[in-house]
């Protein structure tokens, strides 16, 4: 459910994208992102990392595409956020004693250490691959193409990426309601 609750915040950028154009859809991305972030303090006492993160990020970029009526700012916020999420993850193989992805609470995911560390390092190359293509289709293609990128391709190149881990991971899934043995 919180991963379609996330989706709402582009469905409404690309929406007032289509009806207006992008500092009014770059408006409503930023007050969407702000309001799911005070949503999720309201019903939890508390808001991830990663949520904060991204609307702290648009709210920045955002507004510099709003002062300075310049969209360049907000083309690259989807580059900064994976850019750090691929920093981070990268970060991680050498800070701490896990990798980010092994210190994320699962209930259903079990697995060895070296398969975490390889999981970690293959989302840290996503995002950096999503980071780097932000950027190209940015820089090589209209406004309009890129929205469509940003809302629709991104959002399926993810998928598609959880997807492909099903095969490799589900070994290690688990019951976390079944009796121990």
């Amino acid at each position: 459910m919180n991963a379609v609750l996330d989706l709402i915040p582009a469905i409404l950028f690309f929406a007032a994208y289509k009806l207006y154009d992008l500092f009014t859809a770059t408006a409503v991305l930023i007050a969407a992102l702000l309001v799911m972030v005070a949503v999720t303090w309201l019903r939890t006492k508390k808001v991830p990392k990663l949520q904060l993160a991204t609307a702290l990020v648009a709210a920045v970029l955002g507004g510099l595409t709003l002062w300075f009526r310049d969209p360049k700012f907000i083309l690259f916020k989807p580059t900064a956020i994976y850019g750090a999420f691929a920093l981070a993850l990268l970060g991680s193989h050498v800070i701490g004693d896990k990798v980010l992805m092994q210190r994320i609470p699962q209930k259903n995911l079990v697995l060895p250490e070296p398969l975490w560390r390889k999981l970690n390092l293959a989302w840290a190359l996503f995002f950096a691959f999503c980071a780097v293509l932000n950027i190209y289709v940015a820089m090589n293609f209209s406004e309009a193409v890129w929205v469509k990128v940003k809302v629709f391709g991104f959002t399926g190149l993810m998928l598609v990426f959880m997807l492909a881990h099903i095969p490799f991971l589900s070994r290690y899934m688990v019951d976390p309601d079944a009796p121990a043995r």
